[in-house]
């Protein structure tokens, strides 16, 4: 049986009309060519014990949702071997070809996936080697499970799971030293799989988080390339979120909150800004130690950075961004930059309700801390930068965004700030209601 496909390709301008092809041709794919599952060309055909032929990347996503059936015959797998299909592999190649005038290509060979032995035994050379202080044998080993990694998602998944991470995480303790500059390429590329390698297990957590290795993670995030830094965010980034005490011991550590912020103020890349975020989340998080941090990052011109990000970043990037700046807004000095900035109000009223729930309740919460003091200081006759934000929140609309996401609805603890909020912002609006001329603004805006 076969299958009919249509394939639309862009008309290539050819001297001969009557060479071109037609964009709309119909090409007929023999339908055991086609995986069972996805209906898509086989790329890498494997066979189960069931003797039904699959598309490897197809079969193992289905057994890794829990299925224990063959989709085709309902049968149980009496084993969960996958056999690959040479011949047929081979005979969808030679189809390829064959059809190459109408936009196909050979299929690749597929390489043989690596095997738990495998990846066991290159952790045993990379932990004899450490031993030795063989550091060029080290980085061969550590570019062989990097190049396994690149080969196939399934691949990375077999290193994690026996156990490399907590191998290269003593290997990268090991080698991290004072002079660092002399293991730097073997070191970079530990980092480079590191990224994927998480969770590293409890003796590889705690190899990556000693003091040597936080140290040669923060030289790197000050002075290695690109590269270099994007995986040194990256990984402290998944090391800081598994214990309080790795945030601890980097706070310590001179020169990382520039480099952190560095990574936002200049971007690598989206990957390298929200990683960046993170750690910076982790550092300002609840406790006596890091509240002291929250002043040193509000100094290096965080929070106009993070207003700058929230213009025009994606969900991802905006969620972390608020997250950030709630922390920060929990110290004096964040709050009073934050009053400096003629966009902050803008920029969180248009959040609510236009990016996600999390970053609604963020921006709310944020609001919340700027405005919060305004009530008792304006009973005083204060002429306080909190008024002068509750009125620029009224002037772009926060009355009724705030009031359409009560009505929506949201956590508790959100819907108590709103109403504080919206009690305060009626409470100003009674007082604007006279006045609609710019002059009449910057009157009320000197009262409040």
């Amino acid at each position: 049986m076969i299958v009919s496909w249509r394939l639309r390709r862009k008309s290539k301008k050819n001297k001969n009309p009557s060479q071109e092809i037609n964009s709309d041709m119909e090409i007929m794919i023999p339908r055991h060519f086609c995986c069972p599952i996805s209906l898509d060309l086989m790329k890498d055909p494997v066979t189960l014990s069931t003797g039904i032929t699959y598309d490897r990347e197809s079969i193992e996503k289905w057994i890794e949702d829990g299925n224990l059936t063959c989709p085709v015959t309902n049968q149980v797998l009496a084993s969960f071997d996958q056999i690959p299909n040479h011949s047929l592999r081979k005979m969808i190649q030679d189809w390829g070809v064959e059809n190459r005038s109408y936009g196909f290509e050979r299929i690749p060979t597929p390489r043989v996936p690596v095997t738990p032995y495998e990846v066991s035994e290159i952790c045993r050379r990379v932990n004899v080697a450490t031993q030795r202080g063989e550091q060029k044998k080290c980085q061969e080993l550590v570019r062989k499970i990097k190049n396994w990694g690149k080969e196939s998602e399934r691949n990375k998944r077999c290193v994690v799971e026996n156990g490399a991470g907590c191998v290269l995480s003593a290997c990268f303790e090991s080698f991290a030293s004072v002079a660092m500059e002399k293991d730097e390429d073997l070191l970079g590329e530990i980092l480079s799989v590191l990224v994927w390698v998480f969770p590293l297990g409890e003796e590889g957590q705690s190899r990556l988080g000693s003091i040597k290795s936080l140290n040669c993670l923060a030289w790197f995030l000050k002075r290695g390339d690109l590269s270099a830094r994007q995986n040194a965010a990256l990984v402290l980034k998944n090391l800081l979120a598994l214990d309080q005490r790795h945030v601890n011991a980097l706070v310590k550590i001179d020169g990382v909150v520039e480099a952190l912020v560095k990574l936002i103020k200049e971007p690598i890349c989206p990957t390298a800004t929200k990683a960046s975020l993170m750690a910076i989340f982790y550092m300002t998080s609840s406790s006596s130690l890091n509240e002291k941090m929250k002043p040193t990052f509000v100094e290096m011109g965080l929070v106009s950075l993070i207003i700058e990000v929230l213009v025009d970043g994606d969900k991802s990037i905006c969620e972390k961004a608020l997250g950030v700046l709630d922390h920060i807004c929990d110290c004096r000095e964040g709050r009073e930059k934050a009053y400096e900035n003629a966009l902050i109000v803008a920029v969180l009223i248009k959040k609510i309700l236009n990016v996600s729930d999390l970053a609604s309740e963020l921006s709310v919460s944020i609001l919340w801390k700027l405005f919060k003091n305004y009530g008792e200081r304006s009973e005083d006759g204060d002429d306080d930068a909190e008024g002068g934000v509750v009125v620029e929140a009224l002037l772009v609309g926060a009355f009724q965004k705030l009031l359409v996401l009560l009505q929506v609805g949201c956590g508790y603890s959100t819907k108590e700030k709103l109403k504080e909020l919206l009690k305060l912002l009626n409470l100003c609006r009674v007082k604007l209601d006279c006045f609609d001329s710019s002059a009449d603004f910057k009157y009320v805006k000197r009262q409040y």
